[in-house]
């Protein structure tokens, strides 16, 4: 395989997800770069073990300002299942569903006394916002893009990703050679290798041992720390790592993202991803979430429109 060059994306993703918006982007093609996959050796490709590579995920976010009245003031959920369904060929189909609801107890009691509304109106930006207990209708539809495998800046085969380097030393020359590919700045190939390894965790069926190399490279990555065991939100238990992305300076202050994975080290699948922010060392809502796996591994299911949790 040849890298090809493409423009350098962004570190962290705030809407579907880093691999969700990579699948949908189409990368701008330019000269190739004569480097090659450094495990070919692998000869024999594992046949798929279904229709589609799929993940189910629910992200959850509080919105930045309560609700209600007087004392009986709230804070609001966004629940959003995303699914993917992505079959080998690297034909890719998205599906969405959103709810609101009281984000704890004692929001639910503070709602209940405001009367119970089912409806809420918020100025944001300048425009208003309309939020309902009542989930959407949500929708699934297939991406427009090139069917291919997106990681790193690269589009792979199924083929191609089956022979992605089993070693983690391997693996991460293999993605810093992306990097240079994409014109990522020199500063920045760290945090995007790092994204690229979790992204091996989830979205990609590559083997395991390819996810065993990137669980492997991803601990040892700068700016990441062990965690220890942790538990998600569905109550599973994973071996937990920190990741620090630093600090940056915009208009609005100084902002301070970490994200949290959760990884099942039998399966090497991710089961959680958590981005917190800070600005000017308080909470920032806006730019906070939490993402939990419900479920990720090949399905003969067709694509369908999600259900809500």
């Amino acid at each position: 395989m040849k890298f090809v060059t493409t423009p350098a994306r962004s570190l962290i993703a705030l809407g579907l997800g880093l691999a969700t918006v990579g699948a949908m982007a189409l990368p701008a093609l330019a000269d190739t770069l004569n480097l090659r996959l450094t495990a070919a050796t692998r000869s024999a490709t594992a046949p798929a073990q279904g229709a589609y590579w799929h993940t189910k995920m629910l992200r959850t976010a509080t919105f930045p300002r309560q609700f209600g009245k007087g004392t009986n003031r709230y804070w609001l959920e966004q629940q959003r299942v995303i699914e993917m369904w992505t079959s080998p060929d690297g034909k890719v189909w998205v599906g969405q569903r959103n709810g609101v609801h009281p984000k704890s107890a004692a929001d639910e009691e503070a709602w209940r006394r405001d009367g119970s509304p089912a409806t809420w109106k918020r100025a944001v930006n300048g425009s208003t916002v309309s939020l309902s207990s009542e989930p959407d209708k949500g929708g699934v539809f297939p991406v427009k893009a090139p069917a291919t495998f997106w990681l790193a800046g690269q589009r792979l085969s199924y083929e191609q990703l089956q022979k992605l380097p089993a070693d983690a030393a391997g693996l991460t020359t293999w993605l810093e050679k992306a990097a240079r590919a994409a014109k990522v700045n020199a500063d920045d190939v760290d945090g995007y290798v790092t994204q690229a390894l979790t992204t091996l965790l989830r979205d990609l069926p590559a083997p395991k041992e390819v996810r065993a190399s990137a669980y492997q490279a991803l601990s040892t990555m700068p700016g990441v720390r062990s965690l220890g065991a942790s538990k998600d939100s569905q109550g599973r238990t994973g071996e937990g790592l920190s990741v620090d992305h630093g600090r940056t300076r915009q208009k609005v202050g100084t902002i301070a993202s970490t994200t949290e994975l959760i990884v099942d080290t039998d399966a090497m699948l991710l089961l959680a991803e958590s981005l917190t922010s800070t600005i000017n060392g308080k909470p920032f809502p806006d730019k906070t979430w939490t993402e939990t796996v419900l479920q990720v591994g090949w399905t003969d299911d067709k694509p369908s429109v999600p259900a809500l949790q």
